[in-house]
């Protein structure tokens, strides 16, 4: 795709951090150094102490969107920021993240890059959910994975899934996972899930504790859309392991690939598998 000139940021930091402070100006001053315009979002300037815009009127106005914290910074960012068609890129404050993997030592070297041009931005798939609510259809989107599972850790839950209208299986147990690419190495992964390079168009289910060892994880083409409901149960909806939506008994919720995908950007060397294996710690 065709890189934009970035002339102005929107930083967003993460929340409950006030500690951030010191790192947001250290960030501030290097954009500011290249000439490039730095604003941040309103509750995060209010944490640390300086004017903000509001995260709407940050994303009209700005060119990029700079995350300071973590991958969970990162993935919320997305999510609220997806409607605006804004690229993102993550700056960690802590450990190296699937996501956020450029650190303030490296940042400067980093935007000498970015403004001649010398990066890319990599297009990655963000799931799609409806459901009603309050008489309502609701629209969300997931950028790791949607999960839905049971209310009560008493209880197991039966979670009827179809693929494109046709029956396809019933989960039985604690629930099931709904994972993109980019959130194959979340939940998808500990829930025994397969990783998914993060630039292909597929989308994972991963069943949760599953009550019979059959039920095993499948790999999706994008193409298909999926119906789950769950007839005997209500069931929570967790959206990136952030938001939670309650689900009444045999009400459906549709999933599938959103048409627009969330546009991240690296560095050019970035490898993903380098990030696989110091995260995994393959081949220690």
């Amino acid at each position: 795709m065709q890189k934009k000139i970035i002339k102005k940021i929107g930083v967003i930091l993460r929340p409950s951090t006030p500690e951030l402070k010191e790192s947001y100006f250290k960030l501030e001053k290097i954009f500011q150094k290249h000439h490039i315009e730095v604003d941040i979002e309103s509750i995060s300037g209010g944490m640390i102490g300086v004017m903000g815009m509001e995260f709407e009127l940050l994303c009209k106005n700005s060119d990029a969107l700079v995350t300071l914290g973590g991958d969970g910074t990162l993935i919320s960012t997305v999510r609220r920021s997806f409607k605006y068609d804004i690229p993102i890129f993550g700056v960690y404050a802590g450990s190296l993240g699937f996501l956020a993997d450029i650190n303030l030592e490296e940042l400067d070297k980093f935007v000498l890059n970015l403004v001649a041009g010398n990066y890319r931005v990599d297009e990655r798939s963000i799931l799609e959910a409806s459901f009603m609510q309050n008489q309502k259809e609701v629209t969300l989107y997931a950028f790791n994975d949607i999960v839905l599972t049971r209310p009560s850790v008493s209880n197991m839950i039966h979670v009827e899934t179809l693929v494109d209208s046709k029956a396809f299986n019933t989960y039985y147990g604690d629930g099931v996972i709904v994972s993109t690419p980019t959130g194959s190495t979340a939940y998808n992964l500990s829930a025994g899930g397969p990783v998914l390079f993060p630039l292909t168009d597929v989308f994972a289910l991963t069943p949760i504790c599953p009550h019979s060892l059959t039920q095993r994880p499948v790999v999706l083409p994008g193409k298909f859309s999926i119906e789950m409901k769950t007839p005997q149960d209500k069931a929570l909806v967790i959206i990136d392991g952030q938001d939670k939506h309650e689900l009444q008994i045999g009400q459906s919720i549709h999933i599938k690939l959103a048409k627009k995908r969330v546009k991240l950007i690296h560095r050019e060397e970035f490898n993903y598998f380098d990030v696989l294996k110091e995260k995994l710690k393959w081949g220690d």
